[in-house]
This record gives structure tokens, sequence and C-alpha cells, in this order.
């Protein structure tokens, strides 16, 4: 799958830190219920390669993938895990070579002008803008729309309800990444019920352009 199907399957990505693998099913079900079926499972917490393993096996049609990569040791891990795709908050080298060595596929987070032109001239064109409300929001995303006309995006870090609706009208971004639909509380409180009504309610409210 490439990265452009990835960041297509769903306009609202779920960015999870997950403290207990035995959650992950559920997690998954609650999420596809809501009509999303993209996850990005980040490595901030020792559960979650196994949470990664547990949906990857568990439950094949959810797209699972592993975020906070950060080098070759994350990204294979992510991959023996079944990840099927890797997000990283940044970029560098390192990672673009054993995305490639290791055929598994990365969008890389850029922040500035000069990360964008190393992802293009890596053949890189879907990349996470993060943080994307403080990197400079759906400004910096315009201005970008310029120079980089290839470019696609996925804003992180500061996206929520109030102003999804200002990213994805922009032609460059393909979807945003949030964490408000996968409210810890709720995860930790196995109030999945909840999960799936926050995703409904966050594609309901997507204005169609």
């Amino acid at each position: 799958m490439n990265a452009k199907e990835i960041m297509s399957i769903s306009p609202i990505v779920p960015v999870i830190a997950i403290e207990d693998e035995k959650d992950a099913l559920a997690l998954a079900q609650a999420l596809s219920k809501g009509g999303v079926n993209v996850m990005e499972i980040t490595l901030r917490t020792s559960a979650g390669l196994k949470a990664v393993e547990i949906i990857s096996k568990e439950m094949p049609l959810m797209n699972v993938g592993t975020g906070t990569v950060c080098n070759e040791e994350d990204l294979i891990a992510s991959k023996n895990a079944g990840a099927k795709f890797v997000f990283a908050p940044g970029i560098s080298q390192e990672l673009i070579d054993a995305s490639k060595k290791h055929k598994i596929t990365l969008i890389p987070g850029v922040a500035t002008a000069s990360e964008v032109m190393l992802a293009q001239n890596n053949d890189i064109y879907y990349c996470k803008l993060f943080p994307a409300t403080i990197a400079g929001g759906v400004d910096i995303l315009k201005a970008f729309s310029g120079p980089f006309s290839k470019m696609n995006f996925c804003p992180t870090g500061g996206v929520n309800l109030k102003n999804l609706n200002d990213f994805l009208s922009l032609k460059n971004v393909l979807c945003v990444g949030g964490t408000w639909f996968v409210p810890k509380d709720a995860i930790k409180n196995g109030d999945f019920e909840k999960i799936t009504r926050l995703c409904k309610e966050a594609i309901s409210s997507i204005e169609l352009v």
C-alpha cells in the first residue's frame, strides 16, 4: 500500500498512544464502526508494537501502522509487528533509505521548506505536517502549495473538531491526524462507544468542497 492510498482511506487519522495492548482490538473495532479504517499507533508506549501485532492479525481489514518512528530500528520493529506503514515525526536520510531497504511505506514529518525539499528530492510526495499548528498551520500549507505543487500533507498536532475543515479545504491536504476522537480516558475506561460516536461526529462535520 502506497502513501497516497494510506492517506486517502479516511479524512481523519487517529494518533494513538495505547497503554495496554488488551484494549487494542476493541479500539480498532470502535474506530471501524465509526467509519475510520486506519490507525497510527505510536511507539511512545511499550504496548504499541504488541497492539499493532494484535490488530494486524485479528483485524486484517484495519489499516494499522506505527507512529513516532525515529530510526531504522523502529521501522524494522514496526514491519515485524505487522504495520502496513510508518509515520515519523520528522525526516532523515536514514529513515528514507531504511524504508526503501525494508520495503515499507514511510510518511515522514516535515515542518520547513528544506524538509519538504528533502522529501521531494527522494520522490516522497506524501508527508505529515508536524507539529501542524505550531509549524504554521493553514498558512504554511498555502505557502507550500506554490513551490511544492506535487506535495500532499496530513497535518497533525493541534488539529481538532474546530479547525479540521480549515485544513481539509486545502488542495494539498488529504487527511488530518489527531487525538481528540480517541481520548485516553475513553480508552482507559473501556468507553469504546464514545470513540465510535466521536468518529462519526468528526466525519459528519466535514464540509465537502
